[in-house]
C-alpha cells in the first residue's frame, strides 16, 4: 500500500476516534479499539492479522505497566483513607504560611501524590484548598484553584506513578527510573513558573470575583458539593484511630475535630515513607544504570515493578495497624475498582501503538519528521494537543499521540523519552468543558465556568506551553 494511503487511513482512524467519543459519547474503549481494527483492515493486515496486531499490543504494554498501575492505584486507595493527604496539606499551611501554599501544594500533589486516582486527590485535596483560599485575600480562590489545576493535570503525565506517565513510558518504552528523573526536571519548573505567572496576570485585574466565583446563598455556600463525608467516599465505618478529623464547615473553612482513638496516630513522615521508599528505589536503578555500575540485589530492588510492591505491602502494614485490617481491605477492593478502567484504556493504546506501527507508519512519519531535533518534539506537541481539544481527556489524547508516535521514535534519532514528555506536554493542553476535572473543580471551588476556564482551562495550557522549554533544553543534552 503506498504512503499516501497509509496516511490518509491512519487520519481517518484517528478523526474517527475523536467524533465517536465526543459526537455518539461512545465508550474511550471501545473507541480505540473500533480505530485499531479499521486502521488493521484499512492497511492490509487482514482480519486474523489485525486481532493478533490487537491483542498482541493490549498484553505488551499490560506486561510493561498493568501491575505498576495497580500496585500505585492500591497505595493512593489506602494513602487516602487514613486520611494523609488532610494532613500533609496542614503541615504545608503550617510551614509555608498561606502565600506559599499555592505552590507548595501544586508541587506536593504534582511530585508526591501521583499514586492517588485524580478525581479521588481532587475530591480530597479541593475542600482543603477552598478553605485555605480565604486566607489569601481576594484572589484566593483563583490562586488555589489554579495550583490545584495545574499540579493536578502535570503530575498525570510528567510523574510516575501517574497514569499518563506510565501509559507514556509504556508506550515508547523508556524504562521508568529514567522517565522518573527527567520527568522532575521537567514538572518542577514547569509547575512552580505556570503558577508564578498566572497569579500574576489573575492578581492584575484579570480575574473577578463577582463573575468568576459562585455567590453564596444564605446558608451554603455555592460549590460546597463535597461534604466531609465526600473525602473518604468508600469508607463506610468512622475512623476511630485518627486523632483529628479535617472538616469543611458551610463557609469553606478548615476545622478539625477530635475524635476517639484506639491507636497513637503515626507521623506523617511514616505514612509516606513506603511510598518514598518505592519512589527512592527506582530513582536509584536509574542511577546505577546511568553511572553503569550493577549490583543484583539492588538491580532486583529497584525493578519498579518490585520497588511499588514493597510500596504498597509497607502502606497496608501502616493502615493495618491504624484502621484495621477489614478497612485496609475495603481501601483496597476501592483501588481495584478505580484501576479497571485505567488498565484497560492503557492496555488499547498499546493496541493502537501497535497497529499503527505494522501499518508502517512510523517509516512514513520518520522521513517528514527527522529534519531538525526540535521540530519533531513541536510536532509531538502539536499533535498530543490537537487530540486534547478535540477528546477532552489528558489521559486518552497523551496515550493516543503516543502510540501514534511510538514507531517513528527509532527513525527520529530522539531520545524516546523526549517524545513521551512532548505528548504528555502537549496533552494538558486546553483542559475545558469535556474534562471531569473542569467540572469537579469548578463545583468543589465555588468557581462560575466563565472562572474556570480562567484557572483551569488557561492554566493548565500555560503549564503545557512552559513545559515546552525544559523538554527542548533537555534535548540539546540527549
Amino acid at each position: 500500500m503506498s504512503d499516501t494511503a497509509i496516511l490518509i487511513n491512519t487520519a481517518v482512524a484517528i478523526v474517527a476516534i475523536v467524533v465517536l467519543i465526543v459526537r455518539f459519547k461512545l465508550n474511550p474503549l471501545i473507541a480505540l479499539v473500533m480505530g485499531a481494527c479499521y486502521l488493521g483492515l484499512a492497511t492490509g493486515l487482514g482480519a486474523g492479522g489485525t486481532v493478533d496486531t490487537v491483542s498482541a499490543g493490549f498484553g505488551d504494554i499490560m506486561a510493561e505497566i498493568g501491575l505498576l498501575i495497580a500496585f500505585g492505584v492500591l497505595m493512593g486507595a489506602v494513602l487516602r483513607d487514613l486520611g494523609a493527604i488532610e494532613r500533609l496539606v496542614d503541615k504545608l499551611l503550617h510551614a509555608l504560611g498561606p502565600r506559599g501554599v499555592p505552590h507548595g501544594m501544586a508541587l506536593t500533589i504534582t511530585t508526591f501524590l501521583q499514586s492517588i486516582y485524580l478525581d479521588v486527590l481532587l475530591v480530597i485535596s479541593a475542600p482543603l484548598a477552598r478553605g485555605i483560599a480565604p486566607r489569601l485575600g481576594k484572589y484566593g480562590t483563583a490562586r488555589m484553584a489554579t495550583a490545584l489545576a495545574i499540579g493536578l493535570e502535570c503530575g498525570i503525565v510528567f510523574t510516575i506513578p501517574g497514569v499518563g506517565a506510565l501509559a507514556l513510558a509504556g508506550l515508547l518504552e523508556v524504562s521508568l527510573g529514567k522517565y522518573l528523573l527527567f520527568g522532575l526536571l521537567v514538572v518542577i519548573p514547569t509547575v512552580a513558573i505556570a503558577i508564578t505567572v498566572m497569579t500574576f496576570v489573575l492578581t492584575r485585574g484579570w480575574w473577578k470575583p463577582e463573575l468568576d466565583e459562585q455567590a453564596a446563598g444564605p446558608d451554603t455556600p455555592a460549590g460546597a458539593t463535597a461534604a466531609p463525608s465526600a473525602e473518604r467516599p468508600d469508607a463506610s465505618e468512622p475512623d476511630t484511630t485518627a486523632e483529628e478529623r479535617t472538616t469543611v464547615s458551610a463557609s469553606g473553612g478548615v476545622s478539625t475535630m477530635a475524635e476517639p482513638r484506639t491507636r497513637k496516630q503515626p507521623s506523617l513522615a511514616l505514612l509516606f515513607a513506603p511510598l518514598a521508599l518505592a519512589l527512592l528505589l527506582v530513582a536509584t536503578g536509574a542511577i546505577t544504570e546511568v553511572a553503569n555500575w550493577s549490583n543484583p540485589v539492588v538491580a532486583f530492588l529497584s525493578t519498579p515493578t518490585v520497588a511499588l510492591l514493597i510500596g504498597l505491602v509497607g502502606t497496608c502494614v501502616i493502615g493495618r495497624y491504624v484502621m484495621g485490617q477489614p478497612a485496609v481491605e475495603e481501601s483496597l477492593a476501592s483501588g481495584l475498582r478505580q484501576s479497571g478502567q485505567i488498565l484497560l484504556l492503557s492496555g488499547v493504546g498499546g493496541s493502537l501503538a501497535a497497529v499503527i506501527d505494522a501499518a508502517g507508519l512510523g517509516d512514513i512519519l520518520g522521513k517528514y519528521l527527522s529534519a531538525a531535533t526540535w521540530a519533531p518534539l513541536l510536532v509531538v506537541w502539536l499533535i498530543a494537543a490537537v487530540l486534547h481539544v478535540a477528546v477532552g481527556s489528558v489521559t486518552i489524547s497523551a496515550i493516543t499521540a503516543a502510540g501514534l508516535l511510538a514507531p517513528v521514535a527509532p527513525s527520529l534519532g530522539l531520545d524516546p523519552v523526549l517524545i513521551a514528555l512532548a505528548a504528555g506536554a502537549g496533552s494538558l493542553f486546553m483542559v475545558h468543558l469535556t474534562s471531569n476535572t473542569f467540572w469537579l473543580l469548578q463545583s468543589l471551588m465555588g468557581q462560575t465556568t466563565r472562572g474556570t476556564l480562567k484557572t483551569c482551562s488557561v492554566g493548565v495550557s500555560v503549564a503545557s506551553v512552559i513545559a515546552m522549554g525544559p523538554i527542548l533544553l533537555l534535548s540539546v543534552f540527549l
